[in-house]
């Protein structure tokens, strides 16, 4: 197939240090080539891709000092995709809704990835709005807000398999691995780790929106004897971060989408311990890659619990659901029912496609 992935300016893709969104799409970019379709990436001139590259800007909105205006460079690269648009069987947006106008009139088979959160009164009206628009969901908990939107998929994220391996030399370490906000739980992360008496390492990016809660929140509680505070790292980093940590904490407020790093853990083998909030349920399955608690008092209990979770378990598990190569194969079934529908006049609904998930979870009882 000839497919076009479209992605965000803001970082590179992949990005150079934090980035979630641009990862997947470099994830799934990669993993189409190696499957053998012919991929075109819309991305900043500074991404790093086997497949065809077409940008507007020479560098990612984030690391350029001139990028005042981020948008106006998005903008321009769906100027670039819609002018293209009918070289490809298949165009696959990760810009959010901001081509939702053009492709609803262009008739060529297109598709949006959702990567954020739809609890918002706005997006709630503009999904209903535009409820022609074909999406996949990367969790089913993101869908509920909007459940009459145009779902044809629900695909879980996916890294390459020998991206990230368990290690052997584990520490005596719990990690936090992301990005330092109120809704991602760092404070509440380190609670966790002087209640269970383990030393907790902190690698996690402060953005500009983030820096006044990082100074007056964060910053006095890193001070803690048992807490160290790395900072930002890169792809390389997070092999031994992850790798070597006793379990990654993710003690999380507020609707997760899905939680990249909560797979990157599993693909080292590494438990999660993890609040029972948006996506948690979907991907940690309670017991047997991690646990899933309501609070810190079940997260502290939690962690004395580690050696009930087996490693390889994890890593089998990451192996089974997330990896690129399923991940790609999943939207190639998206994608090629999305050509099928527009051969067909007045196809309107589609089967969707949806990533295997465990049964219900629940706490388990802990001795």
């Amino acid at each position: 197939m000839r497919i076009a992935q479209v992605a965000p300016v803001f970082e590179s893709v992949p990005p150079k240090l934090y980035g979630g969104t641009e990862r997947v799409v470099s994830y799934l970019t990669e993993e189409l080539v190696r499957q053998g379709h012919e991929v075109t990436l819309f991305a900043s001139g500074d991404s790093v891709t086997r497949a065809r590259l077409v940008s507007c800007s020479p560098l990612s909105a984030r690391l350029d000092p001139s990028c005042l205006d981020p948008l106006a460079r998005q903008t321009m690269l769906l100027d670039r995709v819609l002018r293209d648009a009918r070289q490809f069987d298949q165009i696959h947006f990760h810009c959010d809704y901001f081509h939702f106008p053009y492709t609803r009139r262009l008739g060529v088979p297109h598709v949006t990835t959702l990567h954020g959160r739809l609890d918002i009164q706005d997006l709630i009206t503009l999904y209903s709005e535009f409820s022609d628009q074909p999406l996949v969901s990367i969790s089913e908990f993101q869908r509920r807000p909007v459940p009459g939107a145009r779902w044809v998929g629900n695909v879980y994220h996916g890294l390459p398999a020998d991206l990230l391996t368990p290690r052997d030399d584990v520490g005596d370490y719990v990690a936090v691995l992301g990005r330092i906000s109120p809704e991602k739980g760092i404070d509440r992360a380190i609670e966790i780790a002087e209640k269970a008496g383990l030393p907790l390492k902190i690698a996690a990016k402060v953005d500009a929106a983030d820096k006044v809660y990082f100074q007056e929140v964060i910053e006095p509680l890193l001070a803690q004897p048992h807490v160290e505070y790395i900072g930002e790292i890169d792809e390389e980093g997070k092999q031994e971060f992850l790798g070597r940590a006793r379990a990654l904490l993710f003690p999380i407020d507020w609707p997760e989408p899905f939680g990249l790093v909560m797979i990157e853990a599993m693909a080292c083998g590494t438990p999660v311990v993890a609040f029972e909030r948006g996506s948690v349920p979907e991907v940690i399955e309670d017991g047997k890659t991690g646990f899933v608690v309501s609070d810190v008092d079940e997260a502290v209990e939690a962690v004395t619990h580690l050696e009930e979770i087996h490693r390889a378990e994890c890593r089998a598990e990451f192996e089974r659901r997330f990896t690129a190569e399923r991940m790609a194969k999943d939207y190639v079934s998206v994608y090629r029912g999305l050509g099928a529908a527009v051969l067909r006049a007045g196809a309107p609904r589609l089967p969707e496609l949806r990533s295997e998930r465990p049964g219900r979870t629940r706490t388990a009882q802990r001795a």
